[in-house]
């Protein structure tokens, strides 16, 4: 499992329009690609114009070339990238330990 981490920053007063746009965009494209296993959207207490998406996907080709390189991801910033008031910093992580 890889998990992807996206540091997302919206244009100010637009979080009620973008936490629907993120979360319609999550169940009805993210949730089509093959190898994805689950998501979630946290907003910043501090900075309410912060959001992190992770996603958790199979492999890592999963995101960066069955996902990224379909038309499901030109879908995907159709729906959340109006809100973005800078390209999202995105990054990927393996799993090394877990307590349940």
């Amino acid at each position: 499992m890889i998990l992807e981490h996206a540091d997302i920053r919206i244009t100010p007063g637009r979080n009620a329009e973008f936490e629907e746009a993120i979360h319609r965009g999550l169940n009805t494209v993210i949730a089509k690609a093959r190898g994805f296993r689950s998501a979630r959207v946290m907003r910043g207490i501090e900075s309410t114009e912060r959001y992190l998406l992770m996603i958790e996907w199979e492999t890592l080709e999963d995101h960066t070339v069955g996902f990224r390189e379909s038309p499901l991801f030109t879908e995907w910033r159709g729906i959340v990238g109006p809100f973005f008031a800078g390209p999202p910093t995105v990054e990927h992580f393996d799993a090394t330990a877990a307590k349940a």
